[in-house]
């Protein structure tokens, strides 16, 4: 066996562990007995009069639910193959994070549980003072075993106090709190006081739920009473009131139709407090690496 071929075989060898290791994370257990008339050998199980499985750090509870198995395969030795489906009340918790809808449709090959019909999750922060829970709607949500990561898709929304986010879609990480927006994604700071309603927009957000911190890319807008901001990115701290917009930032105000250009070295600073733009001859370096998803390098 020739050094190449000994390498390949090596790092096949070493993967077998992981694979099975990330298979076995993979498997369902429904904790209740197949109902009578069941195919016990393969398959369906049925189960009724209250269900509850556990899949990974998954807990699960429906009314119903129904396991099956590739077909010509005994459903016990279809381990990591089977499917699982769960309706009626269906909930599903995960340490911080309940999610709950009309049906859960659970896949031991792909480790994703799609949760449909108004779906809807709640996390809330782990100490008090961390902030408002977060609050999620959407068509579909699909749940991760392999990471603590669910992705939203049709009309979602995002709701965490005085914010209201929308988009096509919606990835919240869990472990980092932090929540990636796609598909035409806006961010509503609903008016308060003094302040005055605030939305921004771009081609993605990015937030930071515990901090309440944002970072918008690609075609940015704010728009604040009679201002309207635009430029490239904008990093926003919602708790300071303060947001600063890079790359060919414009400000219009369209009231008494002043018009504010960042130097390309520079940056506009919108007090969103105030209403008040400004313009900054130094640079503004985002500290977009803090909004990195755990999957991202």
């Amino acid at each position: 066996m020739n050094i190449k071929k000994s390498v390949l075989l090596l790092a096949a060898l070493a993967s077998v562990p992981v694979l099975a290791q990330t298979a076995g994370k993979r498997v369902i257990k429904i904790e209740s007995s197949p109902a009578p008339g069941s195919n016990l050998r393969d398959g369906p199980w049925n189960f009724t009069g209250g269900v509850a499985a556990t899949v990974s750090s998954l807990k699960i509870k429906s009314d119903k639910g129904v396991m099956t198995a590739p077909a010509g395969t005994p459903i016990l030795q279809a381990e990591g193959k089977r499917l699982a489906d769960f309706t009626g009340n269906v909930t599903v918790s995960r340490g911080r994070l309940s999610a709950k809808g009309e049906k859960l449709a659970y896949s031991e090959v792909t480790g994703q549980g799609v949760l449909t019909g108004n779906a809807s999750a709640t996390f809330v922060p782990e100490k008090k003072d961390d902030g408002d829970p977060v609050n999620i709607r959407a068509q579909q949500m699909s749940l991760d075993v392999d990471t603590n990561v669910s992705t939203s898709t049709g009309g979602v929304q995002l709701v965490q106090g005085n914010q209201t986010g929308k988009a096509d879609k919606l990835i919240f990480d869990e472990d980092k709190e932090l929540a990636q927006m796609t598909g035409k994604p806006t961010l509503t700071r609903a008016a308060k006081g003094n302040r005055k309603e605030l939305v921004i927009s771009g081609d993605e957000v990015r937030a930071i739920t515990k901090t309440k911190v944002l970072y918008v890319k690609g075609k940015v807008k704010l728009v604040q009473g009679t201002q309207t901001t635009t430029g490239n990115a904008v990093y926003y701290d919602d708790k300071k009131d303060v947001a600063y917009v890079v790359g060919d930032a414009v400000s219009v105000d369209s009231k008494s139709k002043v018009t504010l250009r960042a130097p390309a070295s520079g940056y506009l600073e919108q007090r969103t407090d105030l209403g008040r733009v400004s313009v900054k001859n130094s640079k503004y370096t985002i500290p977009v690496e803090q909004f990195k998803l755990s999957q991202e390098k």
